[in-house]
């Protein structure tokens, strides 16, 4: 059997993330709000997904940089295994540092602090974007002549330590805290406090911030999210308003050198209300009463049915023909969309889940063992088209609203 053992990774995280929130009941602490919680997942399962595309693209890239352009060749060693670390580390300092003070690098970073939250839901926040970016910073490290295996096995490492700093639950942690990056020093990094702005930006190490200046103790309590919150559950909304705040201002910008710093200054320099501004233009809402009961009842039912979609994709992506995948694909970033859309309470998210809807069904149709599912998929539709608006009353008040 063909196993892809990257989607272990989804019932692995999910259930610490559950651990976390059993922890933080019994010492009653309120660390997680659903609709946070909610929009930071959608987040986290688009970003698994593009791994399945990623990955494999990653390696190539290294390998073929080692091979080609590689000042060296490395061979694996206690000596390089060591070096590898530190200079992963070293690198992931200034790629992290860059994403905050450079504008082109925020607006590829900025979803990953836009959470008013501090859990482990929160380290989901990573965009496809962002890994792009990421690894344009790490091809210096096959250029130097180090090998693809060694540099995506601390991919890896890179991509999992970071998620145990992302938590209030664990204070500090004794003499870690002078060499280590900790749940403490990252708090820190999180927060929109006036003293914690653009600091600590090791990933294991925070020797760095040290070093060069930018470290901080955690000492009064931390705000978390944007010094502007976002203010909005919708997933294309926390992706893309930083690149079009900075589009606007990048218009507006009068002469050569104002368009650079756009793009290369830092990013407050960007006018906060041109976010307001397209707030107003872009997200206008025309909200339907709701019973929240029966509202968060169904996202949590279409989230969990989509974490296990996404385990199914990445565990057994092998047995998927392209067709096949991309449909799955297209379900699961639309569920996302879906679930935000449902926090928001537009109205168009009726005829959003019809779609998802009629996308479920073309792929279990691509399995001739799930005929059943088929079926009742199928009459599900039928049923849609032929009482459209009779469904869509009596789907809002069974969903949404309260029966009276």
């Amino acid at each position: 059997m063909h196993f892809n053992i990257l989607g272990l990774a989804i019932p692995l995280f999910a259930g610490l993330m559950a651990l976390e929130f059993y922890f933080s009941i019994r010492k009653n602490k309120k660390v997680f709000h659903f609709e946070e919680s909610v929009a930071n997942l959608n987040i986290g399962i688009a970003e698994r997904l593009t791994d399945l595309f990623t990955a494999g693209l990653f390696f190539f890239i290294f390998n073929r940089i080692q091979h080609k352009f590689g000042l060296f060749y490395i061979k694996a060693n206690w000596i390089t295994w060591i070096a590898l670390f530190f200079a992963t580390d070293f690198i992931w300092y200034w790629y992290h540092r860059f994403g905050h003070e450079v504008n082109i690098g925020w607006a590829v970073h900025v979803v990953h602090h836009q959470s008013e939250d501090y859990n482990f839901t929160v380290s989901a926040r990573i965009t496809v974007f962002q890994s792009l970016f990421r690894c344009l910073f790490w091809c210096i490290l096959p250029l130097l002549g180090f090998p693809a295996g060694m540099i995506t096995f601390f991919l890896l490492i890179h991509g999992a330590y970071p998620f145990f700093t992302h938590t209030q639950l664990i204070g500090k942690l004794g003499f870690l805290e002078y060499f280590m990056v900790t749940p403490s020093h990252h708090r820190v990094h999180h927060s929109s406090n006036d003293a914690y702005l653009d600091k600590n930006y090791g990933d294991i190490l925070i020797i760095w911030d040290k070093l060069f200046g930018t470290f901080a103790k955690e000492e009064e309590a931390p705000v978390y999210g944007l010094t502007k919150p976002l203010n909005s559950y919708s997933f294309l909304w926390q992706l893309f308003h930083f690149p079009l705040e900075m589009g606007v201002a990048f218009s507006r910008a009068k002469g050569l050198k104002n368009k650079w710093n756009i793009l290369f200054g830092k990013p407050d320099l960007i006018d906060p209300s041109i976010r307001t501004a397209l707030e107003e233009r872009l997200l206008a809402r025309q909200p339907f009463t709701v019973y929240k009961p029966n509202l968060y009842r169904y996202i949590v039912i279409n989230t969990l049915f989509t974490l296990a979609i996404l385990f199914l994709v990445i565990s057994f992506s092998y047995y998927l023909n392209p067709r096949q995948l991309s449909l799955a694909v297209l379900f699961i970033l639309l569920s996302s969309i879906h679930s935000g859309a449902m926090l928001e309470q537009r109205k168009w998210v009726f005829y959003l889940d019809y779609f998802r809807l009629a996308v479920l069904f073309i792929l279990a149709s691509s399995f001739q063992t799930f005929l059943w599912i088929n079926f009742m998929v199928l009459t599900s539709l039928l049923l849609v088209l032929l009482y459209q608006k009779n469904i869509s009353r009596r789907y809002f008040n069974f969903l949404y609203q309260k029966n009276n």
